[in-house]
């Protein structure tokens, strides 16, 4: 299967597959429990219907969005996602190069492979720093002073995730970081020998924003232990009130949900929200940010930048939850499975392909800017 071949995400996904080791492929493809909420992240979008008007007079199409004070020139960007270069070794350095041919935002994760400051001298465009909030709060704000120092405009704290979701697919294979593979897992590395020549050729594996405070070396710690061990379950919107007013810029919460949480968002100074269930990673059965998307703006959208991800495949799927409000589109599984398949390659091919999706999707609507797009071209099954 080569690149070109490629025309949407299930074909990325599926050359994807065949390239990576089977423990590395369920680790970006699987998530909590039964999986509920990642199937459910998709098919909402499902319920709900594009209203086109015709004989609008669509020439150019103007697709750029203004988001917690930056310019994207269109209106998804590259969600902060760890680990990248398990997936190809070029791994945040792709994903930076790409999101700066397009235009668009991209952010290194507290879990990259990437220092966020080789990041930042890749693209120097809109680049958001995503980080968690550690039981050691020197970690803390050591990161936040480190991401200042690094010219970072956006900082993102993921809030859903104080513990770690119930992953059974990395259970099942041994999946941990460093490798602590079980015989089941050791096979499927076996059978995919191009990934590992591929790995041991390229520089070592390293988590260049935990190195200083964590011992990776001294035995397996898995992604769940992580979680579980260093991240602090106790954080609090008086913590969180106060990273904001130390920080004094653009600071983004991922993981709301609820309405009252995304009011709590805008009272402790909050610049922007990401409406996120972590792609269906964490808690199994929670209500999708598509479904939730209306009721926040509705309550906080005037206040606010009200972004969303989760299970966006598809360029309608951005204009339908443009035209519920929202400012911006997060993509994660869309673009990491085309860096596994392809390395920046596939990440520059997906975001064409995305581009061209929503320009597309714009002309037919009748729409020549987002600002454009409303409630009133949408219908609900």
């Amino acid at each position: 299967m080569r690149l070109k071949d490629c025309y949407n995400f299930h074909d990325f996904r599926l050359m994807a597959k065949r390239r990576l080791p089977s423990p590395i492929f369920n680790y970006i493809d699987g998530a909590a429990d039964d999986e509920v909420t990642y199937r459910r992240n998709t098919a909402a979008f499902e319920g709900c219907d594009l209203v086109p008007n015709v004989l609008r007079g669509v020439g150019d199409v103007d697709m750029s969005v203004t988001v917690m004070g930056q310019r994207l020139a269109m209106p998804v960007y590259c969600s902060p996602t760890a680990l990248q270069r398990l997936f190809h070794h070029q791994g945040e350095r792709a994903v930076a190069a790409a999101a700066a041919k397009f235009g668009t935002m991209f952010g290194v994760s507290s879990l990259g492979t990437v220092s966020l400051e080789e990041a930042r001298r890749i693209c120097d465009g809109p680049q958001v720093y995503q980080f968690y909030f550690h039981k050691d709060r020197g970690l803390n704000r050591e990161m936040m002073a480190r991401a200042k120092q690094a010219g970072i405009e956006v900082m993102m704290l993921t809030v859903d995730s104080i513990t770690g979701g119930n992953r059974e697919r990395d259970k099942r294979t041994g999946f941990a970081i460093p490798f602590k593979l079980n015989l089941a897992g050791i096979t499927q590395f076996a059978i995919k020998p191009s990934w590992a020549v591929n790995y041991v050729r390229h520089e070592p594996f390293r988590l260049p924003q935990l190195e200083n405070h964590v011992d990776m070396g001294r035995g397996a710690m898995s992604i769940s232990r992580y979680f579980t061990e260093m991240l602090d379950p106790s954080m609090s919107w008086d913590d969180v009130a106060e990273m904001v007013q130390h920080w004094g810029g653009q600071f983004c919460l991922k993981g709301v949900i609820s309405v009252e949480d995304a009011k709590r968002a805008v009272e402790i100074g909050c610049t922007g929200i990401v409406l996120s269930n972590h792609g269906g990673r964490q808690l199994d059965g929670s209500r999708t940010a598509f479904d939730q998307l209306d009721e926040i703006v509705q309550a906080v959208g005037d206040r606010i930048d009200v972004m969303m991800d989760g299970g966006v495949q598809r360029g309608t799927h951005v204009l339908k939850a443009l035209s519920l409000g929202a400012k911006a589109v997060g993509l994660g599984r869309y673009y990491l499975f085309p860096l596994a398949a392809a390395g920046q390659a596939g990440v520059e091919r997906a975001l064409e392909l995305m581009r061209v999706e929503i320009e597309r999707g714009m002309k037919l609507m009748g729409c020549s800017s987002v600002d454009e797009l409303t409630k009133e071209n949408l219908r609900f099954r």
